[in-house]
């Protein structure tokens, strides 16, 4: 009997291919099926817990649209071009991000991306036109998919686009770090709380007013804030949260609980990461 011929041993292998990624991106069912046989693979140590978790992440990057984690257009840290550049600079050192949407008089008109290493250079060289050190802004829908906005990041080297909605105005932005947190877990950024700094970090005094990681164990959120949240169904701040949303809530999100309101500042699909807390009313008697 002879054997199989090279282009028939190559077209099987092509068919096992388009099995696979077929359950990758294809039907519900499908996906299913795939992630009971990996998460038994885990169960006999196959895999280990980081690579299944970044496996669900590949596959969710794949069902879940821009929309689904973007920033929203109200929580945007934006520049306005007839600002005055000294004010920018301000602007720029306080919320440490590298790249900002720019806009001109409205949220709604935005002319450009402004790099911070830009702006540096335009300050060493006693520059002030602004205009001519803006990026182009790309424009995505919101109902863009998450893998071919990865895509999109990659091919095009872009790091941030905006996000409009189905009548063109502009709902929000999305990163590149957005979309690889889906899949690898939260990445630190400077909006997080340095490790240095512990779990809960003070914003604003006396108002009351605090950037929390999800993780925080609520007896320390108690004895910190002066809060009396209950942890005999939950441990962590974001575990209380996510319970009393009844499902994982997405960036931009507040809800009110026992005096407080949440703010969801970092969030994926699985869990909630980080939070801003702010007092509604003194728990003081």
């Amino acid at each position: 009997m002879s054997d199989p011929s090279p282009s028939a041993s190559a077209s099987g292998r092509t068919t096992r291919l388009e099995r696979m990624l077929g359950r990758l991106f294809g039907r519900t069912d499908e996906k299913k099926d795939l992630i009971e046989h990996l998460r038994e693979a885990q169960e006999h140590d196959v895999i280990d817990a980081d690579a299944m978790a970044m496996i669900e992440g590949v596959l969710q990057v794949a069902d879940l649209q821009v929309r689904d984690l973007m920033i929203p257009r109200s929580q945007m840290d934006v520049v306005d071009i007839s600002a005055p550049i000294d004010d920018i600079l301000e602007h720029v050192v306080a919320t440490s991000h590298s790249r900002f949407p720019v806009i001109d008089s409205n949220r709604d008109n935005i002319i450009g991306i402004l790099l911070a290493k830009d702006l540096l250079r335009c300050l060493v060289r006693r520059e002030r036109d602004l205009r001519a050190m803006l990026r182009p802004a790309v424009f995505v829908p919101d109902s863009r998919r998450l893998n071919v906005m990865l895509d999109d990041f990659r091919s095009n080297r872009n790091h941030m686009a905006i996000v409009i909605d189905e009548y063109g105005e502009v709902a929000g932005i999305i990163t590149i770090e957005d979309v690889l947190e889906q899949i690898v877990g939260d990445i630190e950024d400077e909006h997080d709380i340095g490790r240095d700094e512990g779990n809960i970090l003070e914003l604003s005094s006396p108002s009351g007013r605090w950037r929390i990681r999800a993780l925080t164990p609520i007896s320390q959120f108690n004895e910190v804030l002066g809060a009396s949240l209950s942890n005999e169904q939950m441990e962590t701040v974001g575990g209380i949260v996510t319970d009393a949303f009844g499902r994982v809530p997405r960036r931009g999100e507040t809800i009110d609980i026992e005096g407080f309101r949440f703010e969801i500042r970092r969030a994926d699909a699985r869990q909630i990461h980080l939070l801003t807390v702010s007092r509604l009313t003194s728990t003081a008697d």
